[in-house]
């Protein structure tokens, strides 16, 4: 059922006695403006709406929400792995750590989000499961669901009981539950592996920013590369945070860009915390060594 054909059959809806128009007549008309709608000729809303459709398919809120979860904690961790490595002085340890905890940490955050999404479609899978035996075994309860579902947007009681009995009858019930009841969409099944490189790649790629200045300085110039690294870092993080605000509440507008800055703001000063904190702790352990 559209909702154009609902919105039609609003349009032209009057109060009727029941001699005049019953429920059945009332299934008839939805069905008929059904078949019309598909088979009618796409006007122009049909192209806009099909144009927002694949507009929104260009970018997947998920893969950038994976995006972001890789990036952000490869902007932090390795950073403040690297500034606290960086107390001792030699290079070649600050390298070699950051490079280990690069690839261990990908790996760890990429199966991760392999586990967590996989538990995502084994959950719509075994609620998809349970709605499809509930419509063989308690119809009347399911046909209860439908009807509060359609009570939310005021429709006529006729409109609302037409629409309920046509649905109970439909093989796609279980389908119109899962979206408007559970809300819950059905994952695509390379969901779990592309959500592992996404996280896994973000995370690498984040980390490795600040780690670029130790390759081009000497084997105990490590404070050297640390000053270059932090610079570095702040302009990462700021435009990572800024990036992440916007893309979020928009791009234009005094408001928009004010939330950009303190987004950016919040981002170093979050790296600048935890590498602080990472610094302070090795050069402790340090001291406390050297006792």
């Amino acid at each position: 059922m559209s909702l154009s054909s609902i919105k039609g059959l609003l349009s032209s809806y009057s109060p009727v006695s029941d001699s005049e128009c019953s429920e059945t007549d009332l299934e008839k008309r939805l069905r008929s403006d059904n078949d019309d709608f598909d088979d009618s000729p796409r006007g122009s809303s049909s192209n806009a709406r099909s144009a927002d459709s694949k507009e929104s398919k260009l970018v997947d809120g998920r893969f950038i929400s994976d995006a972001i979860i890789g990036l952000s904690d490869g902007m932090t961790v390795p950073f403040a792995l690297t500034a606290g490595l960086s107390a001792l002085g030699d290079t070649k340890v600050v390298v070699f750590g950051g490079l280990a905890e690069l690839i261990a940490g990908a790996i760890s955050m990429g199966l991760g989000g392999y586990l967590g999404a996989k538990s995502e479609e084994e959950s719509y899978r075994a609620t998809l499961k349970e709605t499809k035996t509930q419509t063989m075994t308690d119809p009347e309860s399911v046909s209860d669901t439908v009807s509060n579902i359609f009570a939310a947007y005021d429709l006529p009681p006729e409109l609302t009981a037409a629409l309920t009995s046509h649905l109970s009858a439909s093989p796609k019930l279980p389908d119109f539950l899962m979206n408007f009841h559970h809300t819950l969409q059905e994952p695509s099944g390379s969901r779990a592996l592309i959500c592992a490189l996404t996280i896994a790649l973000g995370y690498f790629i984040g980390g490795f920013v600040p780690l670029l200045p130790y390759f081009f300085v000497g084997p105990h110039d490590a404070f050297v590369a640390l000053g270059w690294s932090i610079a570095t870092m702040v302009v990462a993080l700021f435009l990572f945070g800024y990036g992440k605000t916007c893309f979020v509440s928009g791009w234009r507008g005094a408001r928009n860009v004010r939330r950009g800055l303190v987004g950016g703001c919040q981002m170093v000063l979050v790296g600048g915390v935890a590498a602080g904190s990472a610094m302070g702790l090795v050069k402790a352990f340090q001291l406390l060594a050297e006792k």
